[in-house]
């Protein structure tokens, strides 16, 4: 049999099109693979994709160019859009209360990143800016970055330098976020297990989250007020869920309920204002609302229907319309107060308390299909990434343009978090979000390591490379360094925040998982969240700006 076909089919120096999808997915699917192997506990995940590229480029496979472009240029799009889509809610709200001390520390860090790379550029005179911003995100180990710089440069030659400074330091870039956490850990000599104590204290009082306590009604002074006067009186934002009275009926009380003496109230309100009830109302009882006989049911509705895509609770006229009361609502795992002015979201899941037949009234209304929420909003996909091209490709002053990674990204922010205003439905799935994510990745790695491969061995292992690397470990390191002494040695911060504070401003899932892996608690990946909106967006326009400066 004549196997010239089949070593054809395989054989490097063919671009035609079979070659070019055997090739794509041979190294995605290799590259994804070995990045799931775990050494010393961290694995590299889909960056394994760009090494299985840049050893197939070494051994003379080869894409067409313009085929090569359209792919790697496409799943950049994919992949920052995804990336915009799910930072955008927390994106602003990133910078309430806590969060601006950790995304002020976030950009110190990334500050400290680009004054040690124009250093470098300036002091050594003989490295290209390119081979650099290739070298800082690697280092940091943010392929946003690296994207959004290869699409402003234009430049082949310039796009495969970044890529091989990129690899370059890309490994050293995950150990040296690790290692600075021990470092920061040992100059204070922090134990462990006495953060993850302050953590579960300080989460045991939480003031934020929905709190909720059975009261009885002694305080003469609110018999006969209705719970209209109660709010008026108290000033604080609270549902009465349930209210018992004195003879044994529970029911859902509306704003003109009166509370008597001796009635029964089961009250959702902030942690914070457990006090003023206990002043104004009366004590708090122990209360099993479930175990009381009443035709009162509390239910968890699901919001799928587009149509309330941004509608405020307070319009749905629950009291009035269905006689229900709705106490929280469950967005994203994350428990919200009910309050009035609070708009919904698809997605959300609204936990609302009354009888039986009027919660399936509400649920049909609402949608409560699991169903709808797995279909694909493409209209909104395709419209933001329609708006992201364009608004990419503005001259935004002095010759710079937010590009094909910029624009998608800052468009998707804006959508996912105003998107509602427009009757669009930004809601996606985490699944389909995540292949979304990974597709457009893998496309983009698996491109940038086939296209860099041919010069990569000469270029990397030799006194250049050499430096690369060095260059790359000092960019990590340092930087987190300053910003982790100030984190714990000026404001005092807690290690396992300051741990997720790293990994947030290194946009870094490994290290992530390290530092949940070794506290078995939540709160770095908590603060990881605080810090990765802002961070992500800021590290794609540095890339950016230091090739539209200085190339």
């Amino acid at each position: 049999m004549d196997w010239a076909w089949f070593q054809s089919l395989l054989g490097p120096g063919s671009t035609s099109l079979p070659n070019t999808l055997i090739l794509y997915s041979f190294v995605i699917a290799l590259g994804v693979y070995l990045g799931k192997l775990k050494i010393a506990g961290v694995s590299l995940g889909v960056t394994f994709v760009l090494f299985v590229g840049i050893i197939m480029g070494h051994f003379g496979y080869t894409v067409e160019a313009n085929v090569l472009k359209f792919i790697r240029e496409f799943g950049l799009i994919l992949f920052i859009f995804s990336i915009g889509l799910q930072v955008g809610p927390g994106f602003f709200s990133s910078f309430k209360k806590g969060g601006m001390r950790l995304n002020g520390l976030a950009v110190l860090g990334i500050l400290l990143n680009v004054i040690i790379v124009l250093a470098i550029f300036f002091i050594d005179g003989n490295t290209s800016i390119s081979a650099l911003v290739g070298v800082m995100s690697g280092a940091v180990t943010n392929t946003p970055g690296l994207a959004a710089a290869q699409q402003s440069v234009g430049d082949p030659a310039a796009i495969d330098t970044m890529a091989m400074g990129y690899a370059a330091a890309y490994p050293l870039g995950v150990l040296g976020i690790i290692l600075a956490m021990f470092i920061i850990k040992g100059l204070f000599r922090i134990k462990i297990d006495n953060e993850i104590k302050q953590i579960e204290d300080e989460t045991e009082n939480s003031q934020l989250k929905p709190h909720i306590v059975s009261f009885k009604a002694t305080n003469p002074l609110i018999d006969g007020k209705n719970l209209l006067q109660l709010h008026d009186i108290i000033q604080c934002n609270f549902v009465v869920s349930r209210l018992m009275n004195t003879g044994g009926e529970v029911i859902i009380p509306k704003s003109e309920t009166i509370i008597h003496t001796g009635d029964k109230l089961y009250i959702v309100m902030s942690a914070q204002d457990e006090d003023r009830f206990k002043a104004v109302v009366g004590p708090e009882i122990e209360m099993d609302w479930n175990a009381t006989p009443s035709p009162v049911v509390s239910r968890r509705i699901l919001v799928t229907k587009s149509e309330y895509n941004g509608v405020e609770i307070g319009s749905l006229r629950l009291r009035m319309g269905y006689k229900l009361n709705a106490t929280r609502v469950n967005r994203a795992g994350v428990d919200l107060l009910a309050s009035p002015n609070l708009r919904l979201q698809i997605g959300d899941r609204m936990t609302v308390v009354g009888a039986e037949e009027d919660i399936n009234r509400l649920a049909t209304k609402l949608g409560n299909s699991m169903k709808r929420l797995n279909e694909p909003n493409l209209i909104t996909i395709f419209i933001g990434i329609l708006f992201g091209i364009i608004v990419g490709s503005i001259n935004v002053g002095f010759g710079m343009k937010l590009g094909l990674a910029g624009g998608p990204l800052v468009v998707a922010i804006l959508i996912s978090r105003f998107g509602y205003k427009f009757k669009l439905v930004t809601y996606t799935s985490s699944s389909a979000s995540l292949l979304m994510r990974e597709l457009g990745i893998c496309l983009f790695l698996a491109s940038v390591g086939i296209s860099s491969g041919a010069g990569f061995a000469q270029t990397v292992f030799n006194t250049t490379g050499m430096w690369w690397v060095i260059w790359g470990f000092m960019i990590t390191l340092l930087p987190l360094i300053v910003v982790g002494v100030i984190a714990r040695g000026v404001y005092k911060i807690n290690f396992l925040t300051i741990m997720g504070l790293l990994s947030g401003g290194c946009t870094d899932p490994p290290a992530l998982a390290y530092a949940n892996n070794s506290t078995g608690n939540d709160a770095p990946a908590v603060a990881y969240s605080t810090v990765y909106p802002l961070t992500m967006f800021l590290r794609v326009v540095a890339a950016q700006v230091l090739i539209l400066c200085f190339a």
